[in-house]
């Protein structure tokens, strides 16, 4: 299992064009940010570490990408817009009436989204369970994007203690660090992972290198 824990920077090496995608999704400003510090991670993984296919997105032995951070979902959606899951016209469109996209992804909406989400505190949970009944029965492996903020919730720390006890080496847990958390962690967010067994490092998002190690 790993964690990695990039600081906040502005991306640097994600293609214009996907920044420009991102640049389409309008109407909920206020998370920009929360979407904007994403996305070298989201592209990374898509780009790089996945083993996902847009044309079999239904695919059982798929690699899930669960965004916990899924109150600012603009880049994940210009992600999964530029690797084919649906037209970029979508983007132009996000949170009308008949749209797919919202402020939240749906799962049952949005190929390539694997959980409904924006709620903080659930992806991390969701992300063990998933791993668990994968387990001996696909190749699968899981990889969950949360944010600093989200580990104030208590549910987080369980299921890093729990994914720790059951030794779910098929799961990733990327924490993007904006330094908004509220409580800290005594030593950092790697030490707490580290403690209950977890492989960690902190690579900065702009290593997309060092990233694509830590996440494959």
């Amino acid at each position: 299992m790993t964690t990695t824990t990039p600081a906040h920077a502005v991306p640097a090496r994600v293609p214009h064009h996907v920044r420009d995608l991102v640049a389409r999704v309008t109407g909920d400003e206020k998370h920009d940010p929360s979407a904007h510090s994403t996305l070298d991670v989201v592209w990374t993984l898509y780009d790089q570490v996945l083993r996902v296919d847009p044309a079999r997105p239904d695919d059982p032995d798929r690699d899930r990408f669960l965004l916990s951070k899924g109150h600012g979902p603009a880049s994940t959606y210009a992600v999964l817009a530029a690797k084919g899951y649906f037209p970029a016209t979508w983007l132009d469109d996000v949170a009308s009436f008949e749209s797919p996209l919202g402020h939240h992804p749906d799962r049952t909406l949005v190929p390539g989204i694997e959980i409904g989400s924006g709620s903080l505190g659930h992806g991390l949970p969701l992300a063990v369970g998933l791993a668990l009944g994968l387990r001996g029965r696909s190749p699968a492996r899981v990889v969950v994007l949360v944010g600093d903020a989200e580990l104030d919730e208590g549910s987080n720390a369980e299921a890093i203690q729990v994914a720790g006890r059951y030794g779910l080496g098929s799961l990733t847990c990327v924490v993007v660090d904006n330094h908004s958390d509220g409580l800290g962690w005594p030593g950092g967010i790697a030490t707490r992972f580290a403690l209950e067994g977890w492989a960690a490092a902190e690579v900065r998002t702009h290593d997309q290198p060092r990233l694509t190690v830590r996440m494959m």
